[in-house]
């Protein structure tokens, strides 16, 4: 029989999904420094397409935004900018990105920000039935509705994914 995995401890993450009154599952895993969507998916045994990343990345302006993007793409930054109506985008650094986030690099989630940034998510993982995203911390990823992403988060739907 299965062993049922340890609940985790409460992060800004799921304290936001609780007072919003969404129902996720959690996927704990041993995080592995550098491993990627690549590692928690085979951790979790689950497709790769289907674990999402969370980018903080910046404008032209060093505006924060966030984006969304399955585990097995790389965001085209041209893209990107071209469908938000910017110059150029660019990945913030490390420690930007945890300024404005509040998560540590490899445990970003979208969900309970330090700060209110726009999210924006690549349009196809819309399309899956559910995913796997990080729940606020390194080694634990949540199961949601991608549909909550746009309902109750309110990203804006992109086309900016290309190949790894």
């Amino acid at each position: 029989m299965a062993k049922k995995p340890a609940h985790v401890s409460e992060t800004p993450a799921t304290q936001w999904l609780r007072r919003h009154g969404i129902a996720f599952s959690e996927h704990p895993y041993d995080y592995v420094e550098h491993g990627g969507t690549a590692e928690s998916a085979r951790q979790l045994g689950v497709p790769e397409h289907e674990v999402v990343k969370t980018l903080v990345m910046q404008d032209e302006h060093a505006s924060a935004l966030v984006v969304l993007m399955h585990g097995d793409r790389s965001v085209s930054l041209k893209a990107l900018a071209r469908e938000i109506g910017c110059k150029r985008v660019e990945p913030c650094r490390p420690d930007v990105a945890q300024r404005h986030s509040g998560y540590l690099i490899g445990g970003t989630s979208p969900f309970g920000l330090r700060k209110t940034m726009p999210v924006f998510v690549e349009a196809s993982v819309l399309e899956l039935a559910r995913i796997h995203i990080n729940g606020g911390r390194r080694g634990y990823l949540v199961g949601i509705a991608p549909d909550i992403l746009v309902t109750v988060l309110g990203a804006r739907a992109v086309h900016c994914a290309s190949a790894e």
